[in-house]
């Protein structure tokens, strides 16, 4: 219960079904050491939503001290993924780690059945397991943010609004009397609700913002930066140089502290090679072998086609049509298809990308375990 309606409803309508529900709410972080208080979640305000919430349901309510596990499994993986010049999703790293692993764990503990989440996806018994899908409320949806949840956790979690639009949520939250009922939902990643990720990094990594050069793909040197954790893959606006042309961020060399710059057509990605991929499908995955899906490289996109390819133990895709702006420390995530119905196959990090034009960058090799159910 993190003190906002969804949670607060789920545990309304499981207390309304019969069930015999125990309110759960993680206290991540210290705000005091790492972000201002404006427009958080999980501490201060939040946790006494929560527990507002529990009394009025008439539930028992914990609040859990989880800011070590966060700290060093969510927000120094944050920035150390900056300061290797990628762009990290702290929010798939949370529910990977903190929710999925330690707070599954601890549920289990205490002898529960199962772990409720107000998360916006679905799932649903596929023989003898359950299968994971994109929800009703498409414009929720929430599965690119869960394709790293193994089958273990989840034939454990279950996620009761995947068939319920948001305003039905929020008419819920006011039948059950739920002061939440109107709270505004959370915007930012919480441990940065200010938006600005490089005084979290810096604060986390005092040393982390060294200076280099600005540099054209072509050699060019344009100009000098402050650190590239300042930077992101795509990025077009406060670059701080200017040679007439149009010019994106197309790369990020952490080790000789480079930004590369670009025009927008050497962002397009063809090829992407993964680690860490989460395989949640029927089908195993076969060596050598492509094995045509859809796939989201940002969570804003619809899936699109692609083929997933296993090769000297490595996982590569291949997309159909070009993506621009693909940034390694970023997800693809694997569908079954491309309509609202589509299952959630899995998926893996961004490691490296294979860009079209002839400047494309060699793979190195890289070890890529495959975790499949």
């Amino acid at each position: 219960m993190s003190g906002g309606v969804d949670s607060s409803v789920v545990a309304a309508m499981m207390k309304r079904e019969g069930y015999d529900v125990v309110g759960v709410t993680l206290q991540l972080y210290d705000h005091g050491a790492a972000v201002s208080k404006a427009k958080a979640c999980c501490a201060g305000v939040d946790i006494h939503d929560a527990r507002l919430a529990a009394d009025k349901i008439g539930i028992p309510h914990y609040v859990l001290d989880y800011e070590s596990r966060f700290k060093e499994q969510v927000m120094d993986r944050f920035a150390d993924s900056y300061i290797a010049g990628e762009t990290p999703i702290p929010c798939v790293s949370c529910n990977q780690t903190v929710k999925f692993t330690d707070l599954l764990k601890t549920a289990r503990d205490l002898g529960a059945d199962a772990l409720a989440t107000g998360h916006y996806v679905r799932s649903a018994p596929a023989g003898n397991k359950r299968a994971l899908y994109r929800p009703v409320d498409l414009d929720r949806d929430q599965s690119y943010f869960l394709f790293a949840t193994t089958q273990d956790q989840l034939d454990f979690v279950r996620f009761p609004l995947g068939g319920l639009p948001k305003a039905r949520v929020r008419e819920l939250a006011r039948e059950f009397g739920l002061a939440v009922a109107d709270k505004p939902d959370s915007q930012d990643i919480c441990f940065v609700p200010n938006g600005d990720y490089a005084e979290v990094i810096r604060k986390l990594r005092p040393n982390a913002a060294e200076p280099g050069a600005i540099v054209h793909m072509d050699g060019r040197v344009l100009g000098s930066h402050d650190g590239i954790i300042h930077y992101t893959v795509g990025q077009r606006r406060g670059l701080g140089v200017a040679t007439g042309e149009p010019l994106y961020v197309v790369r990020l060399d952490a080790d000789e502290k480079r930004v590369v710059v670009g025009p927008r057509e050497a962002l397009a990605t063809r090829t992407i090679l993964l680690r860490e991929l989460n395989w949640i499908g029927d089908a195993p995955l076969d060596e050598g072998e492509g094995l045509p899906l859809f796939a989201k490289v940002r969570s804003t996109r619809p899936p699109a086609p692609a083929t997933l390819r296993l090769l000297g133990g490595r996982a590569f895709v291949d997309l159909a049509t070009s993506e621009a702006g693909v940034a390694p420390g970023q997800a693809c995530v694997f569908f079954d298809s491309d309509d609202e119905t589509a299952r959630v196959l899995g998926g893996g990090w961004i490691h490296k990308t294979e860009r079209t034009g002839t400047w494309a960058v060699d793979f190195p090799q890289a070890e890529s375990p495959v975790s499949a159910a």
